[in-house]
């Protein structure tokens, strides 16, 4: 896939894209004990495709995906949402964006306990002061096969469950972009895949953007591309990635730093 060298400021479409990085740069502390997270990483992620970031422990994916997210200020570089600039908006324009441009899934749910299924996907919408449209949460919670848990609270529900509303949750508001963290790692391996497998539909069927962070090479094969870093920079991408293109990939980056 072709990428814009300039920036928005610099006029290029960036309308293919829904989240794009130009030199982002991220160090962690000062001095002796500063250290670089992320160095110089230009990436670009198309709309309406399921995309994984992979890399070894301490590769930087984690820290990546909070810079695009708008949950962690780069130390340089500019980061965009579709045409707008993340970079250098004040906390409550970040705040506003990540409530109605971005979803979020996380390995460990983050559903609130004392509210049922349909209140805790239908939450965002009512934060952001909107109505929830019916139609699409009737056929996300369908999609999903979660429609018998929609009276439950979360402690009544299973693992896949609970991160199946999460993921309605993530998807009601039609967001630009969801950003996943380990979505199925807390997940046997029947549930991780149900999970797995709707995001690789919500991308095909929905157009929905997906971008997930991952350690795992079966999870990342049921994206689109992946994306791999090694010591904070990109090592390269896959596309059409399969786990044993993914394994092999690992490998050589592994060799390399013998």
């Amino acid at each position: 896939m072709p990428m814009p060298v300039t920036a928005g400021a610099d006029g290029e479409d960036l309308g293919r894209h829904a989240v794009m990085a130009t030199g982002i740069t991220k160090v962690y502390g000062d001095g002796d004990a500063a250290v670089r997270a992320l160095h110089d990483v230009d990436i670009a992620f198309e709309s309406g495709r399921f995309s994984a970031i992979m890399g070894p422990s301490g590769s930087g994916k984690s820290t990546l995906m909070h810079c695009l997210a708008g949950l962690d200020a780069v130390s340089s570089g500019r980061v965009w949402l579709g045409d707008t600039e993340l970079t250098g908006l004040d906390d409550h324009d970040l705040t506003v964006m990540r409530r109605e441009r971005i979803g979020f899934i996380f390995q460990s749910f983050n559903l609130l306990p004392a509210l049922t299924g349909r209140q805790n996907i239908e939450l965002p919408v009512e934060l952001a002061g909107r109505k929830v449209h019916r139609e699409w949460f009737d056929e996300l919670v369908a999609s999903l096969g979660i429609e018998d848990r929609l009276a439950h609270r979360p402690a009544e529900m299973s693992g896949g469950q609970q991160q199946r509303v999460a993921i309605a949750r993530a998807l009601v508001t039609r967001p630009d972009v969801v950003f996943a963290d380990e979505p199925t790692g807390n997940l046997d391996s029947r549930a991780g895949s149900q999970v797995l497998d709707f995001l690789r539909r919500s991308a095909r069927e929905f157009g929905q953007t997906i971008v997930m962070v991952t350690h795992d090479p079966l999870a990342a094969a049921y994206a689109e591309r992946v994306v791999m870093l090694a010591d904070g920079e990109r090592a390269g991408d896959i596309e059409g990635p399969t786990p044993e293109r993914i394994m092999s990939m690992l490998d050589e980056m592994q060799g390399a730093e013998l």
